[in-house]
């Protein structure tokens, strides 16, 4: 269950609440699930009983408390708990780093895509001739329609082919695209830096992430083993999976908001947490170590952020190359 799925759940709760005459509230349209905070409990947590008391005219732990009943009856929970003045707190059941690997290797670099705006209103993409303005639009269409939506206007926006343009002439069509679209709309985009093969460019970072991915599936092979979805330990495989398990909700938050920033962003966090994880153990088996069960769940999640890395610029119209 990745956290889109268990917002799901917790909104089907308080949908559940409603129609069964136990709460008295608008169901909201969302509800946000988030790593618990100090003195939480379980894996994941949401406030939305704390959101829904004062229209429900009752304590927030009372609140909590209905949804509780609820929810922990609900697939792929293990366990519920109220803590604080109304957190709900959730424990998943069964092994959820081996779970959301094995939605990631079965759904590829389409994982994160789904339908959270398929009942909206068409989204209009602005017209004009501004380049980075054109080039937000198309990217933002692109994950608009990964989202079930539909979009009106704008199209398809090749990089300019103009010599005169020296920009594009230096950083070429992925450089061109990643410099207009990871910079916020305050923000001045990105220079030269963009082509510099250092650790200090955010978008070499994300495609050495994904290229170090592909190499360590490649030489899992040459050692005869292959990536099997399975528990990981350690504090960084469960910074990795909980950004992956995210990914849904950026997907979805972007396309809402026309903003492919915020997916460029998020891509350079995924990248540095690969990294973290990826420096903090043995992915691969050392010497003449026989690779083991530990190995090869190591090796799926590395696989599987490589794929999320690869989907995710896709959607920004920028390649990720298997090599760098």
């Amino acid at each position: 269950m990745t956290p889109a799925d268990l917002s799901r759940a917790v909104l089907s709760a308080v949908r559940s609440a409603v129609d069964g005459g136990e709460l008295a509230v608008v169901v909201p349209e969302r509800v946000v699930v988030e790593r618990p905070g100090p003195g939480g409990a379980g894996e994941w947590a949401s406030n939305v009983a704390l959101r829904l008391a004062r229209e429900a005219g009752r304590p927030p732990r009372e609140v909590a408390e209905v949804l509780r009943g609820r929810l922990v009856a609900a697939p792929g929970i293990a366990g519920v708990e109220v803590t604080g003045p109304g957190f709900l707190n959730v424990t998943l059941a069964g092994d959820p780093v081996g779970a959301l690997v094995a939605r990631i290797a079965a759904e590829g670099t389409q994982y994160g895509e789904g339908d959270a705006l398929r009942a909206a209103a068409p989204v209009r993409v602005p017209d004009g001739t501004e380049v980075r303005a054109l080039l937000v639009a198309e990217a933002a269409g692109r994950l608009v329609r990964a989202q079930g939506g539909i979009v009106r206007g704008g199209g398809a926006v090749p990089v300019p082919a103009d010599p005169e343009r020296q920009s594009e002439a230096l950083l070429g069509a992925d450089g061109f695209r990643w410099a207009l679209l990871h910079a916020a709309p305050h923000d001045v985009p990105h220079g030269a830096e963009v082509l510099e093969q250092r650790a200090g460019n955010p978008l070499f970072r994300v495609r050495y992430a994904h290229a170090r991915s592909r190499a360590l599936v490649a030489n899992g092979a040459a050692l005869g083993f292959v990536p099997e979805a399975g528990p990981v330990a350690g504090s960084a495989a469960r910074v990795l999976t909980g950004l992956l398990g995210e990914q849904s909700a950026v997907l979805a938050a972007a396309a809402r908001k026309g903003a492919p920033d915020r997916l460029a962003r998020q891509l350079v966090t995924l990248a540095d947490a690969f990294f973290d994880f990826h420096d903090g153990c043995d992915v691969l088996p050392r010497g003449g170590e026989k690779p083991g069960a530990a190995h090869r769940a190591r090796l799926a999640l590395a696989e599987a952020a490589g794929t999320v890395l690869a989907g995710g610029l896709s959607l920004l119209g920028i390649s990720a190359p298997d090599h760098l």
